[in-house]
């Protein structure tokens, strides 16, 4: 994948729209004229507590910045059930006369081009997909570096060197999250057993939470989960296993683009409160998105342009959330090096050999 870096990073916004149907605020649209922007979801809702919440905040950041209303010619989202429905809110968006319409995730990549093309006059953003046209800027993350960060995290913080990944639809995108993770506990524990498995999709909670049941009865106690709503699950399984075992014999997950921490929230079988979010891997699709629409507000917009974000310009990064001492500082010392080029992180997991 041909990556150029674009440095900087502020804030992004988009809105309201269920699908079809606009919804304003304050009884008031937005004055007329405006650099208006419409997020088009991906599966799993702009509550999905990844990508899509993400990219919906940053949105609303934009919006409130500008004095936009949620609404016409302001800032709107349109909701994507599921993939098949990407394409026509596209073309909703573009119908609302919206200037820059974003997209998420690389299952809205081929709608995206079909829509992009056919109509040059508006602006398009992709997040986490290549669209090849002047009026289209793709956005993506070295998600492989907070992913390898996350790795060395919970390699420090197991007690039973089997770790666990557990994906959502398998990518391009998610292969750099799982070769960085995998990368990252081996590098820190040559003796760990990696374990993977994807859930080919990013909607079913239920599945995600027999996927967790499986690795922790195996022995698992961490869990990274790249795998949207359906990743829901996972820290509903961590959970159930929290409250009914001892703290010495607790399980982890490691959360994803947002900070996770509070998903963790727990109370053990001693009436005590702790968390089990071990750490998060983010991707701060936000800043991007702002950064990006405040370009296209100002005529500079990045068309055509692949920009990459990671460690160096603060678009990806690792919270620390309930990390032990040893496994923060084992994390931290891995940022540095990946930031003074000592560690080259993979993107195949293929390639990361156990």
């Amino acid at each position: 994948m041909k990556r150029s870096t674009l440095v900087g990073a502020v804030v992004a916004a988009v809105a309201v729209i269920g699908i079809g149907a606009a919804v304003i605020t304050n009884n008031q649209a937005s004055k007329k004229g405006a650099y208006s922007v419409a997020l088009v979801t991906s599966t799993g809702g702009v509550d999905d507590k990844s990508f899509n919440q993400s990219a919906w905040a940053g949105i609303k950041k934009y919006g409130q910045q500008n004095a936009l209303k949620q609404g016409v010619n302001g800032y709107s989202y349109f909701v994507s059930n599921d993939s098949s429905e990407i394409k026509s809110n596209l073309q909703q968006a573009v119908k609302a006369n919206y200037k820059l319409v974003v997209g998420i995730s690389f299952m809205g990549g081929p709608a995206m081009k079909q829509v992009a093309k056919a109509n040059p006059k508006t602006q398009f953003a992709m997040v986490e997909a290549e669209v090849p046209y002047k009026n289209a800027v793709s956005i993506m993350f070295k998600s492989e570096q907070s992913s390898y960060l996350a790795g060395v995290a919970a390699a420090t913080a197991s007690k039973t060197g089997k770790i666990g990944f557990v994906g959502g639809v398998k990518g391009e995108v998610l292969d750099h999250f799982e070769a960085g993770f995998k990368a990252g506990v081996l590098a820190t524990n040559p003796k760990a057993t990696f374990v993977s498995q994807y859930a080919n999709t990013f909607t079913d909670a239920a599945k995600g939470k027999t996927i967790a049941a499986a690795m922790y009865a195996s022995g698992v106690d961490v869990i990274f989960q790249a795998a949207g709503a359906t990743g829901n699950g996972v820290f509903a399984e961590a959970k159930a296993e929290n409250q009914a075992t001892t703290a010495d014999k607790k399980v982890w997950v490691v959360g994803v683009d947002m900070d996770q921490k509070a998903d963790g929230n727990y109370t053990t079988k001693d009436g005590e409160k702790s968390n089990f979010t071990l750490a998060s891997a983010i991707k701060r699709v936000d800043n991007a998105v702002v950064l990006v629409a405040n370009q296209g507000k100002k005529g500079n917009f990045p068309g055509g342009k692949t920009v990459t974000y990671g460690l160096k310009e603060k678009g990806v990064d690792i919270a620390r959330d309930s990390m032990p001492d040893n496994a923060w500082q084992a994390a931290q010392k891995a940022k540095q090096q990946i930031l003074a080029g000592k560690i080259s992180v993979p993107t195949d997991p293929t390639k990361v050999k156990q």
